[in-house]
C-alpha cells in the first residue's frame, strides 16, 4: 500500500513552502523537479536520504523512508536490495547478510549459514552508525561509506577524506603520513602511486613519518629530503635554499 510520503503528488508545493521549512532554493528545486511533495522529501531526509535521485531509486526498490534504514546502515545500493528480494529475502534479512559479507545467492545455498548468522549481532555499533550517518549526510554513496567503516574509520573525520575521493584504506596511510585529504587526493592523482608505495619509499630514505607530507607537498624527492634532514634543515629552510639565489639541499650554507 502506498502512503502519502511514498507516492509524490502530481503538483508539489510552491518554492516558498519549501524554503520556509529550511530547504535551500537549489535543493528544493531538485525535489520539486523530481515530483516529490514536501512531506515526502522531509521524510526521506530524516531517514538519511538527502537527494531525490537516490530516494526514487530506493522507492523503486520497494523501500520507504520507514524501511530504508537497515539497507543504508549496511552500505547497500538499491540494486543490491532488489537482487536479494528477487532471491526471496526480505529487506532486513538482506541487510544482515550484506553486513555478514555474503553475496546474493539462492536461499538454499545459505540455509545453514543464515541460522548461524542470526545468532550474531550483525548491526552497526553506535560509533559505526554515527560514522555512516555522517558520511551519508555528506553525500557519500552507501558503498563508499561502508568501505570507510570496513577500513576502521570512526566519526566525522572520515567525511573530508571520502569527499576528496581517497580510497578508504589508502586514506588511513595518508593520514598517518600527515597529509590532508586534499593533499592526498592531489598527490595520488598526479603521481599515480599508492600510499603504501609512498610510505615504503620515504621510510626507506630515512625521512621521519610525521614529516613526509611536508616534504612531498614542498616538491622534494625522498633523496633530497633525506639529504636536507641529515644536514639538520627543516623543510622550510630547505625550500628557501631551493629558491633563486639559494643552495640545493646538501650543498652547504646555513646549518651545514
Amino acid at each position: 500500500m502506498k502512503t502519502a510520503f511514498d507516492d509524490p503528488a502530481p503538483e508539489p508545493e510552491g518554492l516558498p513552502a519549501w524554503t520556509a521549512r529550511g530547504f535551500a532554493v537549489a535543493e528544493a528545486r531538485t525535489w520539486i523537479d523530481a515530483g516529490f511533495v514536501l512531506a515526502a522529501a522531509e521524510r526521506w531526509r530524516e531517514r538519511g536520504v538527502y537527494r531525490p535521485g537516490p530516494a526514487r531509486l530506493w522507492r523503486t526498490a520497494g523501500l520507504t523512508p520507514h524501511t530504508v534504514g537497515p539497507a543504508l546502515r549496511a552500505g547497500m545500493e538499491p540494486g543490491e536490495v532488489v537482487r536479494w528480494h528477487e532471491l526471496g529475502y526480505d529487506h532486513t534479512e538482506a541487510a544482515e547478510r550484506h553486513l555478514a559479507g555474503e553475496r546474493p545467492r539462492p536461499r538454499r545455498l545459505f540455509a545453514r549459514l543464515f541460522r548461524r548468522h542470526r545468532d550474531r549481532d550483525l548491526d552497526l555499533d553506535d560509533a559505526q552508525a554515527e560514522t555512516m550517518t555522517a558520511l551519508l549526510r555528506a553525500g557519500i554513496q552507501p558503498a563508499d561509506a561502508r568501505a570507510y567503516l570496513d577500513a576502521g574509520w570512526r566519526g566525522p573525520e572520515a567525511v573530508p577524506w571520502a569527499r576528496a575521493g581517497v580510497n578508504a584504506t589508502q586514506a588511513v596511510l595518508y593520514r598517518a603520513l600527515g597529509f590532508t585529504p586534499k593533499e592526498a587526493a592531489a598527490w595520488s592523482a598526479e603521481a599515480g602511486k599508492d600510499a603504501e608505495e609512498l610510505l615504503r619509499t620515504w621510510w626507506d630514505a630515512g625521512v621521519p613519518r610525521q614529516d613526509v607530507a611536508a616534504w612531498v607537498v614542498a616538491g622534494f624527492s625522498p633523496e633530497e629530503a633525506a639529504s636536507a634532514v641529515a644536514a639538520g634543515r627543516t623543510v622550510e629552510q630547505a625550500a628557501a635554499l631551493r629558491s633563486p639565489g639559494g643552495r640545493a639541499p646538501g650543498q652547504g650554507g646555513p646549518g651545514s
